[in-house]
C-alpha cells in the first residue's frame, strides 16, 4: 500500500509546475505546451483464457460504444464509423443506422439517444426508432457531452469547444486553446476536456467561455468519464495507470497503477465503481475508489482488443466490445 501512496503525493506535487493558469490566453496556452502523437489502444495478445460471461458474435468491429440513457440499447460503432448497430438485447438481430459522416466516437445523448461527432456535424441517434437528426458543426467534431442545461458541448479536432444549442444548432460561445478536444466529460456541473495531444486533463468555464487550470495526464491520456460525486476518471494508456481527478479547482486525487495498457473506463454506479479495460492483457478490472487508494474489488477476462466499455443501468451487468471482430461480451457481476 505503501507504494501507491507514495507515488499519489509526488504525482500532485510533480503536476504543479505544469498546472497552466486560467489567467494564460487561448492561443498563448496552444502555443506554448509540448505536444506528442495521441497514445492508442495497445494492440491486444491473443486469448488466453476463456472470456467471461456470454459472448453475442457481431459481424463487425466495435470502434466505440455506449448505452443510451433511459434504456438497455447498445450502440456500436463500427463500418469506420460509417455507421451504428443498436443491439437491444434477448437475441434480437443488431439494427443498422447509417451516419451522415464517419463518426470519431459514440456517446451518450439525452435520454432514449446517443450522439456521434464526426467532420462538419453531430449525428443524434433515437435508439427506439432509428432516425437520425443532424446537427451541422463548424469544424471537425471528435467528442460531445450533454451539459445539465441541455445544451451540448462538442470538442473538435483543432482544439476548440463548441457550446451548441441542439434545437436550433446554433454555436452560442466557442472556446479555443487546446490542441485537440479527445474526450469530454461532466461532473459536478462542471466540464472537463482531454486533449491526448498534450496529454491533459483541462477546466473548461462554460458560463465564461473560457479555459480554466490543466494537469498533466500521465504519459499517454486516452479516455475519461465521471461519476456522480464529482470524480472525473482518466486512463493512462501509455503510463500503465488510472487518474482519479476532482473538477472546480483541478486536483489529482489518486493515481495507481492498473496494468497494462488501461483503456477504456465505465463508472458502476450501482457498486461505486469504476471499470477499466487492459488492452495489453485482455482483462477487465473493477476498482474501489471510497478509501483514497483504488482497491481491486473484480478481475475479468475479456474477449480480445476490448477497447470500448459500458454498464448496463438495468442490471449493472459489464458490456465489453471487441475491436478485432470478437464480439459483444456480458458479464453478470455478483457482489
Amino acid at each position: 500500500m505503501g507504494g501507491p501512496v507514495m507515488r499519489s503525493a509526488a504525482m500532485v506535487i510533480g503536476l504543479a509546475v505544469t498546472l497552466v493558469a486560467g489567467c494564460a490566453s487561448s492561443d498563448e496556452a496552444a502555443e506554448s505546451v509540448p505536444t506528442r502523437e495521441p497514445a492508442t489502444a495497445a494492440v491486444s495478445p491473443a486469448v488466453t483464457a476463456a472470456p467471461a460471461g456470454i459472448i453475442t458474435p457481431l459481424a463487425e468491429s466495435v470502434e466505440a460504444m455506449v448505452i443510451a440513457r433511459g434504456t438497455g440499447v447498445v450502440a456500436a460503432l463500427v463500418d469506420d464509423g460509417q455507421q451504428v448497430l443498436l443491439i437491444d438485447g434477448a437475441g434480437a438481430p443488431p439494427r443498422e443506422v447509417p451516419l451522415p459522416a464517419s463518426a470519431a466516437t459514440v456517446s451518450a445523448g439525452p435520454d432514449g439517444t446517443v450522439l456521434a461527432p464526426a467532420a462538419g456535424v453531430v449525428a443524434q441517434v433515437d435508439v427506439t426508432t432509428g432516425s437520425v437528426t443532424e446537427v451541422p458543426i463548424d469544424g471537425e467534431a471528435l467528442s460531445a457531452a450533454v451539459l445539465p442545461d441541455g445544451r451540448w458541448a462538442v470538442g473538435t479536432a483543432d482544439g476548440t469547444v463548441l457550446i451548441v444549442a441542439p434545437e436550433t444548432g446554433d454555436v452560442e460561445s466557442t472556446i479555443g486553446g487546446l490542441i485537440s478536444v479527445d474526450a469530454l466529460a461532466v461532473a459536478g456541473g462542471t466540464l472537463a476536456a482531454l486533449d491526448r495531444h498534450q496529454t491533459s486533463i483541462n477546466e473548461v468555464d462554460v458560463e465564461d467561455a473560457n479555459l480554466r487550470m490543466a494537469l498533466r495526464a500521465g504519459e499517454g491520456a486516452t479516455q475519461m468519464t465521471s461519476d456522480p460525486f464529482g470524480r472525473v476518471m482518466v486512463t493512462d494508456t501509455d503510463g500503465d495507470e488510472l487518474l482519479v481527478y476532482t473538477l472546480d479547482s483541478l486536483v489529482l486525487r489518486q493515481r495507481y497503477p492498473a496494468g497494462p495498457a488501461p483503456y477504456a473506463v465505465a463508472y458502476d454506479e450501482k457498486r461505486d465503481l469504476v471499470w477499466v479495460t487492459l488492452t495489453g492483457s485482455n482483462e477487465v478490472v473493477g476498482y474501489d475508489l471510497s478509501t483514497g487508494i483504488p482497491r481491486e474489488r473484480h478481475r475479468f477476462a475479456t474477449v480480445q482488443q476490448p477497447n470500448s466499455l459500458a454498464v448496463d443501468p438495468a442490471d449493472a451487468a459489464l458490456v465489453v466490445a471487441s475491436a478485432t471482430g470478437d464480439g459483444l461480451q456480458r458479464i453478470p457481476v455478483e457482489g
